[in-house]
């Protein structure tokens, strides 16, 4: 059975990301949460097939599961639905966000893998409200 990293469990359409991560700069966890937009300039001019929009999205998904320890799918899911950093997550509501999650599933006529209740999300923004704190 093969260890899933952490790009494994990004979304088909990041595949040029995920090949120039993998292939031309094995990066680690750590190095994803602290690129700055220089070096992801830098990395869309190397490989013109990442798009910046992608590589901010990598960015942000490794913040959520580093600070809030918030699984890739489900950090992914955040993005989709209009959270894009932690402070943004420590200002909602869980039924807001709750609301936001099931619109999206509605409205792309699919219902998510991830098992979200008002708990889960709960402690999300708690931990999130914790880490803008620490800040």
């Amino acid at each position: 059975m093969k260890i899933k990293t952490f790009l494994d469990y990004l979304p088909i359409n990041f595949r040029h990301e995920k090949s120039f991560l993998n292939k031309y700069k094995p990066i680690d966890f750590d190095k994803l949460t602290n690129l700055t937009d220089f070096e992801i300039n830098k990395i869309q001019i190397i490989s013109p097939l990442c798009t910046l929009n992608n590589l901010k999205k990598i960015r942000a998904i490794a913040i959520f599961k580093k600070e809030i320890e918030i699984p890739p799918p489900a950090a992914y899911l955040l993005l989709h639905c209009g959270v894009g950093s932690v402070k943004a997550l420590s200002r909602l509501k869980p039924y807001e966000l709750e609301k936001k999650i099931r619109r999206l599933e509605r409205s792309l006529r699919i219902k998510t893998e991830t098992t979200i209740n008002l708990s889960i999300l709960k402690d999300w923004i708690k931990r999130s409200q914790e880490s803008c704190k620490s800040i």
